[in-house]
């Protein structure tokens, strides 16, 4: 275990700030500058003309304050400065950046004072969050900024930038739509950023490195790298301009969010202001690993409690975000979580919170402490339904098989993702109370792609076999109850030629290769019909546990083929009754439906939709293998 000062005494309960003012805030007429360092001896402000410069051309003594805080009023217009505090321990002095920053030099060298209202875009007064009846009405498309732009075939001029999601009219070189116009023709509600506050294992630059982000430096500023140039308010303006896009486009933006642990420990501008108060400890001296990177943040503890909580805040006040997902969310402490859902959605009722209910190792909390399946419910917080991915399609790295790929002893667990993982009856029940607690999903960034999975685990199986998988699986997800969500380019079959941990494995690997979209238009098209389906018909997205139990009934079926109904008008839905049915086997099977009636398919393992494919009258139907059926009664 790594070894980290703890200072003494830093754990006092007078040292809990509550107020509203930590880092810069800046007016033109006086800049007002607040640290939290309560164990220092003394703390200095450094004024820097450039961030180039080695010696600062003002210095000011800052002077203690309430509660551990230390502050200094600056009189006149410091604009564009940059800064460094320091911070004096006795034994030594500690150069940091703020941790509160609100812009920062390239490559987080030092703190920059912004004028915020000189990084809007025009018209920013009157953009809106996502709207959402429910968050079950959501679609959430998960993208890398990087990944979304880069590769050649995009048609998009600022390639790997924010700025690439302010394009319009971009194509791929066979014609097709690429970037925001792509989003919009496929119909999701939400794209889920890769982490975009400022991480710290690419030069900002130069760009040459690649990461995802999950190694974060500092909370409160976007990630240099994806701006045009990194310096000044660029990265500012232009994570706002895509927002705005984004929003006006009638598309929410999720930010994926790692307050689970630092890149840096000792070098942390958290381990330099206040020593060991942000990190768990063993013995007050040993570094926990929960997050397997080296640390894990103290969440449980008042200020870094308060640092979270300021920093999603500020990131849904001044950048208009409209939801996060936390990494490792088993890292954090339940009291956090639900303070956090409880401040933001005073704020936004809009906002959708979810994350990972799981950890690398063990979190270093008391029992009581820690955040399972189900602690979650009714508390407007949704997770990652792992169970329901893995019965879907089997581990997601290994040679083991789910249920659209030939393991077919999955059958209940797909039955529970179906039902939204509710108490549904005494064989069917989960960990959610309402279906908007759970993530469906079969792939996100985190291990092999869909596609890789599907072509690892029957690798012998023809192509068509294989597609017919992937849109199976998506058909199970699209029609389930809960929220939808799919890794950015799983709509034209993504690989990335079998890695399964590809943080930094570069373009080649991890760019959305937007020729596939022309090879494999058909399941786009596919993908598309199903968030059509959807988004047309609320009984697909039911909100209340009762109204699932009253409307949704599984039917007999042979073998392993699951069907269920959803009956009379369920949530609202001008079609009466709709019965989804899947069939995963190599063989055609058959459903028994209702007494004969005039029914009317609109999905099969071809084309999926709202427009009637075929009609027919009967009681019952054969599905063929390896799909998915919709039919409904008008």
């Amino acid at each position: 275990m790594d070894i980290i000062e703890l200072q003494e005494g830093i754990y006092r309960p007078e040292f809990i700030y509550h107020g509203e003012d930590l880092g810069i805030n800046y007016s033109k007429e006086k800049t007002i500058v607040k640290l939290w360092a309560p164990t220092a001896e003394n703390v200095k402000l450094e004024i820097y003309n450039h961030y180039e410069k080695e010696e600062p051309f003002e210095v000011f003594d800052m002077f203690e304050d309430l509660n551990g805080t230390w502050k200094v009023k600056l009189k006149g217009d410091y604009e564009g400065k940059y800064y460094l505090f320091a911070v004096d321990f006795g034994d030594r002095i500690e150069k940091t950046v703020d941790p509160y920053a609100k812009g920062l030099a390239p490559n987080s060298e030092m703190g920059l004072i912004v004028n915020l209202n000189k990084t809007n875009p025009e018209n920013w007064e009157n953009d809106k969050y996502k709207a959402l009846d429910s968050a079950v009405d959501a679609v959430i498309y998960e993208i890398h900024v990087r990944d979304f732009s880069t590769s050649p075939y995009s048609g998009i001029k600022n390639r790997g930038d924010y700025l690439a999601f302010t394009e319009e009219g971009t194509v791929n070189n066979q014609g097709l739509s690429t970037g925001l116009d792509h989003l919009k023709e496929l119909g999701v509600t939400h794209v889920h950023l890769l982490p975009v506050f400022d991480y710290a294992t690419v030069d900002e630059e130069n760009r040459y490195e690649y990461n995802w982000g999950y190694d974060p430096h500092f909370y409160n500023v976007p990630e240099g790298s994806y701006a045009n140039k990194p310096e000044g308010y660029q990265r500012i303006k232009e994570f706002k301009k895509m927002i705005k896009s984004l929003h006006d486009n009638g598309i929410g933006v999720i930010m994926d969010v790692v307050y689970n642990h630092t890149y840096y420990t000792n070098e942390s501008a958290f381990q330099k202001t206040a020593p060991g108060y942000f990190y768990r400890l063993i013995n007050n001296c040993y570094l926990t690993n929960g997050s397997g990177c080296g640390n894990e943040i103290a969440t449980e503890r008042p200020m870094v409690r308060k640092f979270i909580i300021d920093s999603l805040k500020y990131w849904v006040k001044e950048y208009h975000i409209d939801g996060f997902r936390f990494d490792l969310m088993g890292l954090m402490d339940k009291e956090t979580m639900y303070t956090i859902e409880n401040v933001l959605h005073d704020i936004n009722p809009n906002l959708l919170l979810y994350g990972e209910p799981w950890a690398a190792e063990p979190p270093h909390l008391e029992e009581y402490q820690k955040i399972h399946k189900g602690d979650q419910r009714d508390h407007k917080i949704a997770f990652f339904n792992d169970d329901f991915r893995d019965a879907v399609k089997g581990d997601p790295d290994g040679f083991k098989k789910g249920y659209v790929n030939g393991k077919f002893e999955t059958y209940n667990d797909i039955k529970n993702g179906i039902i939204g993982s509710i108490d549904y009856s005494f064989e069917v029940n989960g960990f959610t109370y309402k279906p908007e607690e759970t993530i469906n999903y079969v792939s996100a960034h985190d291990n092999l792609t869909l596609w890789d999975k599907i072509n690892k685990s029957v690798s012998k199986a023809p192509e068509e076999e294989r597609i017919k998988m992937d849109r199976l699986a998506q058909a199970i997800v699209f029609t389930s109850q809960g929220i939808p969500f799919i890794q950015g380019g799983e709509e034209f079959l993504r690989t990335k030629y079998g890695n399964h941990n590809s943080y930094n494995a570069g373009d080649h690997i991890n760019q959305i290769k937007w020729e596939r979209k022309t090879h494999y238009y058909d399941t786009f098209l596919y993908y598309k019909g199903l968030i059509k389906l959807r988004k047309e018909h609320p009984a697909f997205r039911m909100k209340e546990p009762d109204m699932i139990r009253k409307n949704l009934h599984f039917i007999e079926s042979e073998d392993a083929a699951i069907g269920f109904v959803l009956k009379d008008h369920a949530n609202g839905d001008d079609w009466k009754d709709i019965y989804v049915l899947y069939n995963p086997q190599h063989h055609w099977s058959r459903f028994w439906l209702a007494e004969e009636k005039d029914f009317n398919i609109v999905v099969n393992g071809k084309y999926a939709g709202t427009e009637v494919l075929h009609s027919f009258q009967a009681d019952n139907i054969k599905v063929p293998p390896l799909s998915a059926m919709v039919l409904y009664i008008k």
